[in-house]
């Protein structure tokens, strides 16, 4: 299997938002950035889609070491939490409904088609991948944030 590296992030600029996502890919000496966003979603669901979309692009299964600044993310299969929502029919230990399971469902399909192990990084730190994510999936709101701006300008009276 190759071994990929990749970093991932989310952002939100209010939570619920308009957010944004990020990776950097790299495998050997070739780095991939890809970034997204969405309208109305909410900063957990941005962090989970960058490490879906990262997963995505792999065109084929590989050994990836997978570095997020969630926790929410990382302990979720760090500590096996998705097992048990899976045993527990999608209820948390509490009893209540998983949030974000359609895109749980889809990062579990990938898990297994890919081995991936999970890091923590602390995020808005000093590690440079972490922080180059944060700021694509930031850019990636403004450009929303614009788009919206533009679609509910008024229009310019005709003379």
């Amino acid at each position: 299997m190759k071994k990929v590296t990749v970093y991932t992030d989310g952002a939100c600029s209010v939570n619920p938002g308009i957010g944004g996502w990020a990776a950097v890919l790299i495998y050997k000496n070739v780095k991939k950035e890809i970034s997204g966003g969405e309208l109305e979603t909410t900063n957990n669901r941005m962090e989970i889609t960058a490490a879906i979309k990262a997963l995505e692009a792999l065109r084929e299964p590989c050994e990836v070491e997978l570095y997020t600044d969630s926790s929410y993310l990382c302990n979720t299969y760090s500590n096996g939490w998705i097992f048990n929502w899976l045993r527990n029919d999608w209820k948390k230990s509490d009893k209540k409904p998983v949030e974000n399971k359609d895109l749980w469902e889809r990062m579990l399909k990938l898990t297994r088609t890919h081995k991936v192990t999970w890091h923590h990084v602390k995020g808005h730190a000093d590690n440079e991948l972490n922080n180059r994510c944060d700021q694509l999936a930031r850019s990636e709101i403004k450009k929303l944030k614009k788009q919206l701006d533009a679609e509910n300008a008024p229009e310019e009276p005709v003379s």
